[in-house]
Formats: structure tokens, sequence, C-alpha cells
């Protein structure tokens, strides 16, 4: 964060209502970061497809304004998995609006996969990031994160993605 209190937000699974805002929020967010590639657009639109496989996970501001989304990919067959292995989730295309960036948006959204791996016992989170986005990189690692180059790809020519994994706190703990 920037210095920003924190924006205060509710997160919730996306309604078939959301799913345009949603898909517009996520090329809004991915085009100012340089990631957005023509290919991609039509997939990151696609709102209702991803939900049919995965969680889609908005944050609403407290004038209810979706701010935030993140798909939340938590098993094998579902919304294609890019870099999770066995019964770990993974979550893609966390995407904040440009203009509440830098307000803890994105590490609520982060925060709520996390608590979600949490609730169904997975070991471990995986996610893949644009190689540019530096910002980013420091929020996964200010929340435990570590690189994993052995999840390193890319999708496209020009489009370098690197791998950070998280053990999932308190996994094997009873719970309270």
């Amino acid at each position: 964060m920037t210095g920003q209190e924190a924006r205060p937000v509710a997160i919730r699974l996306a309604a078939p209502d959301d799913y345009g805002r949603v898909g517009d929020l996520v090329v809004e967010a991915f085009s100012a970061l340089r990631q957005l590639r023509g290919f991609y657009e039509a997939e990151i639109r696609d709102v209702a497809r991803r939900a049919e496989g995965a969680e889609v996970l908005v944050a609403v501001d407290g004038d209810g304004t979706l701010v935030g989304t993140v798909t939340l990919v938590t098993g094998e067959g579902s919304f294609p998995r890019e870099v999770a292995r066995g019964d770990e989730v993974e979550f893609r295309m966390l995407a904040v609006s440009p203009a509440v960036q830098g307000q803890g948006v994105g590490r609520a959204l982060a925060m709520a996969c996390v608590d979600r791996a949490q609730s169904l016992g997975r070991p471990r989170i995986a996610i893949s990031s644009g190689a540019w986005m530096t910002a980013a990189h420091a929020l996964y690692a200010g929340m435990g994160f570590v690189r994993d180059p052995s999840r390193d790809w890319s999708p496209a020519p020009g489009i370098d993605l690197v791998g950070f994994t998280l053990d999932v706190p308190g996994r094997n703990e009873p719970a309270a």
C-alpha cells in the first residue's frame, strides 16, 4: 500500500448480473498492466464460463461498486488450471480497478482465496503473475508467497509469467 488507508470491501461470489462488469474490470486492470493481448480479451470477458468451473469472487465497496475480482480454481477438471498441481488450488485473474489500486483490495481478494483454501483443507496455493507486475509480487511476498521458478511459463510469445506458492496456514491444525 502507498500510505493510504485500506478500503473496506465485502468479498462475495459473483452473481450472473455481475459478469459483464467483472469482465470489463479485468480488461481495464490488465490493459493498464500491458498483459492484455487480443486473444486473451475474449477469455477474460467470459466470466460465465469461469463461473461454471471455478469460484469467481468480487470485492464490493460500501456503495456497492465492484472494485476487484479474482477467480479461484479449486480442482482438477474445473476451469483450466495453469500452475496448480495435485490437490493445490490456484487463483487467477486477480484484478483491481485502477481507481483503487494500492488500497488493500488485492490483498483482501488474495486473503479470501487463502481462507477458502484453508476451509477446503488444501495444502498449497499456486499462482502465476506477469513478470512486470512488481507491485503484485510485493503484495504476494508480504503475504508469505514464495517464488517457485518451476511454475514459470509463457502463454504466448512476449508474455512471461512467474510462479509463486503459499503453504496454506493452519491446514493441519484442528478447527477451533
